[in-house]
């Protein structure tokens, strides 16, 4: 299979906006993929399962090149904080809720997750660093081509331009979405070069996308 191109940046670092960017640099793009398909056809693919599973699509998509989201911590906290507080009864329920694949990245990422732990700033600073640390630790080992990018700083844009090897057009920005804790920007995209992360709201089972992609 070809390379890919893997945001693997935590949900709340601004994937989406990143996401976004990359449509405009015209990449094929998914924001989170939930079935084989989905990761044939982006060039790009963020979020759920890449901030879990990058190790694991490394090695599916050879010569695959990696941008690590980072974002002010005193931001991220509060930021995850309130998405895991909405999200942890449908992720810690064993009768439903999300899929698997989203229950088993995020459980494994922010591991032992609790209602409490969802609100503890010092447990979720944990669960940051020992991501990054463990992402550095990868490219680093691998060789992986890579960039570390923070969206809100002022020369992003031009740093994921020259990281795509693109050309910027238009004095545009960043794109700055899902402020105040929304989370649903990417569903109202409307591009020629999205990627649906389903099909037609239907997913791959959890165990069955992690053998494709292990065969890949």
């Amino acid at each position: 299979m070809s390379s890919k191109i893997f945001i693997v940046g935590l949900p709340r670092t601004g994937t989406t906006s990143v996401c976004i960017a990359c449509l405009n640099f015209g990449f094929k793009t998914a924001h989170t993929a939930y079935t084989k398909q989905a990761f044939q056809n982006a060039q790009v693919i963020a979020d759920t399962p890449v901030f879990n599973d990058y190790q694991l699509l490394s090695s599916a998509f050879p010569k695959s090149r990696f941008i690590y989201l980072e974002r002010d911590l005193d931001l991220w906290l509060p930021s995850i904080s309130q998405l895991l507080s909405r999200m942890e009864i449908n992720l810690l329920r064993h009768d439903g809720g999300f899929n698997d694949t989203i229950k088993r990245c995020f459980l494994n990422t922010f591991n032992n997750l609790t209602p409490s732990l969802a609100s503890d700033f010092d447990y979720l600073q944990s669960c940051y660093m020992k991501h990054k640390q463990d992402a550095e630790a990868f490219f680093a080992k691998q060789g992986a081509d890579n960039l570390t990018l923070n969206v809100a700083s002022s020369n992003a844009l031009e740093q994921l331009s020259c990281f795509l090897n693109t050309t910027i057009t238009d004095p545009i920005q960043m794109p700055f979405t899902n402020k105040g804790g929304k989370v649903t920007a990417w569903n109202n995209i409307r591009h020629s070069l999205k990627v649906e992360s389903t099909r037609n709201g239907k997913v791959d089972k959890d165990a069955l996308l992690l053998n494709q992609l292990a065969k890949s």
